[in-house]
C-alpha cells in the first residue's frame, strides 16, 4: 500500500500522475506511461511499487511503444481523487491540492511530464542567451489555476498561449524562467528526469557565465542582469 503522507517525493509523483498518469474508471487502478524509462523507474521507486514495467503500444502497426506501469491501490486512488484528479482528466482537471511546502516538487514532476524548456542565442542582441519554461495542458481552468498558484508563491506572472490544436501552454521567459527553475531544482538531490535537468543546468550555466563576464567588465551586479 502506498504511503500517502505528504513528502517531496510524493508531491513529485503526483506531478507525474497529473501530467502522464491515467485513473481507471474501476476506482482502483492507476496507469503511468512515459517515453522515458527513467521516468517510470523513478515513479516506481518513489511509490515503492513491485509491479513490473511493461509496454504500451502506440499506433496500429505497433512500431511505437512506451514503457508503462499499472497497479491497483484503492487508498491511493481515493487520495488522488481527493486532491483533484479524476478519470479522463486531461481536459476536465481544474486544480490539484498541493501543500505549499511541496509545490515546487509537484511542479518539477509536472514539468518532467508535460513541461519543457527552450533556450537559444538571440541574434537580435549580441551575446544574449534566452530561456523559456513552459507547462502544457488541455484544460484552460487548470492552466489558469497553475498560473495563479505560481504567481502567489513565486511572484511571477507568466503568460498563456495556444500550443498545438487543443493544448495550452503556460510560459515563463527570461528572469521569470530563472526564478521558477531555481525553485524547482532547489538542490542537487531532488528526484527528476535527468535529461531535462541536464539541459536546464547547461542553460543556467551559460547564463551564470554571462552574468559573471558582465559583472567583471562593467561592474553590473549579477542580480541585475536580464
Amino acid at each position: 500500500m502506498i504511503d500517502i503522507s505528504w513528502s517531496s517525493n510524493l508531491a513529485y509523483a503526483v506531478g507525474l500522475v497529473t501530467s502522464d498518469g491515467c485513473l481507471s474508471k474501476d476506482g482502483r487502478h492507476i496507469d503511468f506511461t512515459s517515453k522515458d524509462l527513467e521516468q517510470i523507474q523513478n515513479f516506481k521507486s518513489i511509490l515503492k511499487i513491485d509491479n513490473k514495467i511493461g509496454l504500451k503500444y502506440r499506433g496500429p502497426d505497433r512500431n511505437r511503444y512506451y514503457p508503462r506501469i499499472q497497479f491497483g491501490d484503492v487508498k491511493f486512488y481515493k487520495f488522488l481523487l481527493s486532491i483533484g484528479l479524476s478519470p479522463r482528466k486531461s481536459k476536465t482537471i481544474e486544480k490539484v491540492r498541493i501543500p505549499r511546502k511541496y509545490f515546487a516538487d509537484f511542479l518539477r514532476g509536472y514539468l518532467d511530464g508535460d513541461g519543457y524548456t527552450h533556450s537559444y542565442w538571440d541574434k537580435r542582441w549580441k551575446s544574449s542567451f534566452i530561456i523559456y519554461t513552459g507547462f502544457t495542458s488541455g484544460s484552460l481552468k487548470y492552466i489558469e489555476w497553475l498560473r495563479k498558484e505560481i504567481n502567489k508563491f513565486y511572484e511571477i506572472k507568466g503568460f498563456i498561449k495556444h500550443s498545438g490544436r487543443s493544448a495550452l501552454a503556460l510560459m515563463y521567459a527570461k528572469k521569470e524562467s530563472l526564478i521558477i527553475l531555481k525553485k524547482m531544482y532547489y538542490n542537487d538531490d531532488v528526484t527528476c528526469l535527468s535529461r531535462k535537468k541536464f539541459k536546464i543546468m547547461k542553460s543556467l550555466g551559460i547564463i551564470e557565465q554571462q552574468a559573471g563576464m558582465l559583472e567583471r567588465y562593467t561592474g553590473t551586479p549579477k542580480e541585475r542582469v536580464s
